[in-house]
């Protein structure tokens, strides 16, 4: 798909395993990449000028992120926004704190919006948000408490953009990996052997086989779907959730 060379991307949690295979994959085809990431250091080892990536250090659970990516993206046109912060494994609804929760829920929504904020004066028409959600949100379990509430809100956060932003010709887009292969899944699943006095390694083979195919999603698989928005076919995805889970959910629709 033809990029413009003058236009960026920008990726929240971008030195996580999963935000980093984005950063480089939307590079990769051509887009300058601001990455943002609470860690300077972390920054450091991903950003390479010559790989069209560079740093952009700012904290996404303060209001004054927005004030920050915005300079960074200032005199730019954005193409795509793509929030993907970890949030902490807190447990199950039964124990997980209130604080983790609201947390939670702090990092995932409304760092959204203020992302989105920071750089609603460089969109145009064509540019996509992309916010990466996750399996809890649309199945709810005992165990994941944190995933399942803030990506049940982060699902409607994006329906609303949706029709916020249509008239501008902007779409937004839920990515909705199923459980994929990173070190945040083995924690999950560790919270979850500890509840049921199992160990992880069981967990985690039960977990595939919830998969039609018995297999995790991968970070590249992700990094991939992500990549396919900028295709201007795209534009029929608008306001959609697009479900990346091996085959994971039963229920219609």
């Amino acid at each position: 798909m033809a990029v413009d060379r003058r236009e960026c991307a920008v990726v929240v949690g971008a030195t996580g395993a999963m935000g980093q295979r984005i950063a480089r994959r939307l590079a990769g085809a051509g887009l300058q990449v601001i990455a943002v990431a609470r860690s300077a250091n972390a920054l450091a080892a991903l950003c390479d000028p010559s790989e069209r990536i560079e740093a952009c250090v700012a904290d996404i659970a303060v209001d004054a992120a927005s004030e920050t990516i915005g300079a960074a993206v200032a005199g730019r046109r954005v193409r795509m926004v793509v929030h993907g912060p970890g949030v902490a494994t807190a447990g199950g609804v039964l124990t997980a704190s209130t604080e983790a929760v609201v947390d939670a829920v702090n990092i995932k929504v409304g760092g959204m919006m203020r992302l989105v904020r920071a750089v609603d004066p460089q969109l145009h028409a064509g540019a996509r948000l992309v916010a990466i959600g996750g399996h809890y949100g649309f199945e709810p379990t005992a165990y994941a408490a944190t995933a399942g509430v803030c990506n049940a809100a982060l699902a409607n956060l994006m329906r609303q953009y949706s029709w916020a932003y249509g008239a501008r010709g902007i779409t937004a887009h839920l990515v909705a990996p199923g459980p994929a292969d990173t070190d945040r899944l083995r924690r999950v699943a560790q919270t979850r052997a500890e509840r049921d006095s199992i160990s992880a390694d069981a967990v985690l083979q039960a977990m595939k086989q919830e998969s039609a195919i018995g297999a995790f999603t991968t970070v590249e698989q992700i990094a991939w779907g992500i990549e396919m928005l900028l295709a201007p076919e795209a534009d029929a995805l608008a306001g959609s959730t697009l479900f990346m889970d091996a085959g994971r959910r039963r229920g219609l629709p």
